[in-house]
This record gives C-alpha cells, sequence and structure tokens, in this order.
C-alpha cells in the first residue's frame, strides 16, 4: 500500500521511499541502478517528477527510473544520441530521442557499461544549449 508522501519530502527521501515501498527485486534493481548513476556521476541531481518517477540529472536531464510489474525501466532522455557498444539499450528503440534499458527479475545489469552511458549522458548534456 502507498503512502501518502509530503511535498516537503526531499526527492531523495521519496525515492528511498519508493525502493523500501516496493520490497522486491524491483526495489532492489532501483537501488542498484540508482547507486551505479551516483558512481558514474557523483555531481548527478536526484528529482521526482510526473507524480512519482525518480529522475537524475546533470546540465540537463539524463534518465528515469520507472518501475512495472515486470520490468524496472531507465530510460535515457537522449539515448538515441548515445553510442551503446554493449547493446544495452533493449526498449523505446523506435523513437527519435530515447532509449530505455528494461532489467526483469533475475537479470544481472552490465554495471560498467551503465556507468558509461550515465557519463555519456552527462557530456552530451554538456555540449548541448543550456536548460530553460
Amino acid at each position: 500500500m502507498k503512502k501518502s508522501r509530503s511535498k516537503d519530502e526531499s526527492p531523495s527521501a521519496l525515492i528511498d521511499a519508493r525502493i523500501e515501498e516496493l520490497g522486491d527485486w524491483r526495489g532492489k534493481t532501483l537501488s542498484r541502478v540508482r547507486a551505479l548513476i551516483k558512481q558514474a556521476d557523483p555531481e548527478v541531481v536526484e528529482e521526482w517528477k510526473w507524480r512519482g518517477v525518480p529522475v537524475w540529472s546533470h546540465g540537463g536531464l539524463i534518465c528515469t527510473g520507472e518501475t512495472y510489474k515486470s520490468v524496472v525501466k531507465v530510460t535515457f532522455f537522449k539515448g538515441a544520441s548515445l553510442k551503446d557498444p554493449s547493446r544495452l539499450f533493449n526498449a523505446s528503440l523506435e523513437g527519435n530521442a530515447r532509449r530505455a534499458i528494461d532489467l526483469r527479475e533475475g537479470e544481472k545489469i552490465d554495471e560498467e557499461a551503465l556507468k558509461s552511458l550515465v557519463r555519456a549522458a552527462v557530456a552530451l548534456n554538456g555540449s548541448s544549449a543550456p536548460s530553460r
């Protein structure tokens, strides 16, 4: 059951609560993805948008961490512009901008490849026009 959340809670606290609320493989997976994003970019900013979606940004939006019944979806806003030599992107492949990684129960995350994508997204944000 979802607890009501205060608008006064920090995005990081809201993400902590979401991970705890899930209480299953999805929470563990989201927690691991979050840790890898922070390792890749210690200056990343955590946000809570669109009625409960964890978002990470640095100089612009990087990615989201959405949880569904059968997947944890990590969507990179500018994924179509990122090189993905490890072929992590396996969802939202038809779009002009976004690309996503669907992680299912029991799947192992290629941690180094994910961190490389995060770093590339941050670098891409740094080369873009300033955000409004």
